[in-house]
């Protein structure tokens, strides 16, 4: 079994303002494996986007380690962990991030061009994303001008310019009706079997799960279960 991305021991810590401590990640150990759909499932308050951010590197952990692509991205320092994230992983949020003064084809190409890639160049290889994620028609249309399933669209093919090895996305289709919905779900799994992409998402969406090839169950700051589908 591949792992592309392996978390051990990761606990993390908020502290209040009136010195209250809320343990929110305790020792967690996860495993993901490589060109597969994983979903992180649990109640509100279970951890599941906290450990999406420390595990994608948005967010550092208080302790433990987490080794992505054979990399220990624990013990980098923040310069070279922003270059990383842009080359090798991607994201989609459920709010989109999308810029609203940018086309569509603008908001993609913007990681190639903080990688150093000329605008021209970036955009060409934009409106190639958004025509494979079904959006040819779209390219020059700044958010407001679009749907929220577009604009979800929009999001994942940012996720895809620069061919990153595995997808991060919390609650990618936590605002969409379901009919938008399961043809976000066909893309994700259009990105697992034709573009071998490794996903790891966070979702309360009972139909995402049924896509999954992974369920990770958390409850109360831990892993409480993993199933295979």
């Amino acid at each position: 079994m591949d792992i592309i991305l392996s978390g051990k021991k990761i606990n993390k810590i908020f502290r209040k303002s009136n010195k209250q401590q809320l343990h929110v990640l305790k020792d967690v150990d996860i495993d993901v494996r490589t060109n597969k759909i994983s979903v992180i499932i649990g109640a509100s308050g279970a951890g599941k986007s906290t450990l999406l951010h420390i595990l994608s590197g948005l967010d550092k952990p208080d302790s433990g380690d987490i080794s992505l692509l054979s990399e220990n991205l624990s013990a980098m320092k923040d310069k070279q962990l922003a270059s990383f994230r842009n080359d090798h992983i991607g994201f989609v949020f459920q709010f989109h991030h999308l810029l609203p003064e940018f086309t569509a084809a603008e908001n993609v190409a913007i990681p190639m061009i903080i990688g150093g890639i000329s605008k021209s160049d970036a955009i060409s290889a934009a409106e190639e994303k958004l025509t494979l994620v079904g959006l040819s028609e779209r390219l020059t249309h700044k958010p407001s001008e679009l749907s929220g399933g577009e604009q979800q669209r929009v999001a994942i093919a940012r996720a895809l310019i620069n061919d990153p090895q595995i997808i991060f996305a919390d609650e990618p289709t936590g605002n969409l009706d379901s009919a938008t919905s399961e043809s976000i779900h066909q893309l994700l799994i259009k990105l697992r079997d034709q573009f071998k992409k490794t996903l790891l998402i966070v979702t309360h969406n009972p139909e995402l799960m049924k896509i999954a090839d992974v369920v990770i169950e958390m409850k109360d700051g831990k892993v409480f279960s993993v199933t295979q589908n």
